[in-house]
């Protein structure tokens, strides 16, 4: 029985590696996006993605013809939505934060980044995001909308101020 189980584990673990092979750099990639930081000093991303593959292959063996990316992703996901609702405070904080990061997303809140990060990036459909995250899909779509849209159209920086310049009075 014991090497019957030995050559189980040994399967189990080269299936695993074949899979980080293949997913790591994909999921490592979100998960920067999500954390806002940049590519090259991104330890909070890293930390993501350690835990999302360590959930994942502690239940590798019940998968059973599950997705292992969906259920990393997944991980992956859950994961960030509850480190920002507990490092920003709670569901308002979700909405309105705006980190002091450096990413291309750092100009949105982690509610927006994690949607927009989940529909365009990944891919998934807005009813398997309104699901997990728990929303309404329209508000997974408005969410959407207005991210992609602060995107696109950026808050304009104020004017630089003229140097010499001397003030006019009315």
């Amino acid at each position: 029985m014991g090497r019957r189980r030995a050559a189980q584990d040994a399967r189990r673990a080269r299936e695993f590696e074949a899979f980080v092979a293949g997913a790591a750099g994909r999921l490592l990639h979100a998960a920067t996006l999500l954390t806002a930081e940049p590519p090259q000093d991104n330890p909070r991303a890293r930390r993501l993605l350690a835990l999302s593959l360590a959930r994942t292959y502690a239940c590798w063996e019940r998968l059973r013809g599950e997705d292992p990316y969906d259920r990393a992703r997944q991980y992956l996901a859950t994961r960030f939505s509850r480190a920002a609702w507990h490092q920003y405070g709670g569901l308002a904080a979700l909405g309105r934060f705006r980190p002091r990061s450096h990413g291309p997303l750092a100009g949105l809140a982690p509610q927006e980044r994690l949607i927009l990060v989940l529909r365009l990036y990944e891919g998934v459909a807005e009813e398997q995001v309104a699901a997990l995250l728990g929303l309404p899909r329209e508000r997974v779509h408005a969410i959407c909308d207005r991210a992609t849209a602060t995107l696109l159209n950026p808050p304009r920086e104020p004017a630089p101020a003229v140097l010499g310049a001397k003030a006019v009075s009315p």
